[in-house]
């Protein structure tokens, strides 16, 4: 009998950047949602489009093709946002990632993932656990704990969180106007 933590398989997620094919563990997927209204935060990096609301809470959102040197994200009838699960500094937090497109939840055979490409990428190749084919198409395995530095999410979190605030003082201080 195998345990569950030595799968031979690995299910992720694969998404489209540019007309590249990428793909995230799904264990760190939460959930999809349709391209919504972002809210721009001022002086953080250009990557940080800003925040979404989801269920009342700000979540901050990378232009993962920002991140990755391939221009900016453009909203389509398919472009979404990824909302992930991630850790900082032992925490788990959540972003969300936007891609022109997600495809499809897919297994791969673990023997069926190769190391990365020493080039021939626009993606750093550090960030990249592996690379597979499915169904006669190279995906990038992407590594989302080092997508992301621990500095850059802190930073974003913490920007997100006094934007909030402040946000939720002049919602106090309105409601306390009109009361008077």
């Amino acid at each position: 009998m195998t345990d569950a933590s030595e799968s031979k398989t690995s299910t992720s997620l694969s998404f489209v950047l540019d007309k590249e094919l990428f793909a995230l563990d799904i264990d760190r997927v939460r959930e999809i949602l349709d391209f919504a209204e972002i809210t721009r935060i001022p002086q953080t990096p250009e990557y940080m489009r800003g925040v979404v609301n989801l269920r009342g809470n700000a979540i901050p959102v990378m232009d993962m093709r920002l991140k990755f040197g391939m221009g900016r994200t453009e909203q389509t009838i398919h472009s979404r946002i990824v909302i992930l699960e991630v850790p900082i500094m032992g925490e788990t937090t959540v972003i969300g990632v936007m891609a022109d497109a997600v495809k499809e939840v897919f297994e791969l055979d673990r023997d069926q993932i190769k190391p990365p490409p020493k080039m021939g990428t626009t993606v750093n190749t550090e960030l990249i656990k592996g690379i597979g084919r499915y169904r006669d198409q190279f995906i990038l395995l992407l590594d989302v704990d080092r997508v992301f530095s621990d500095e850059e999410l802190v930073a974003v979190s913490s920007t997100v969180k006094a934007e909030s605030e402040e946000a939720q003082d002049a919602d106090t201080a309105a409601d306390a106007v009109q009361a008077t």
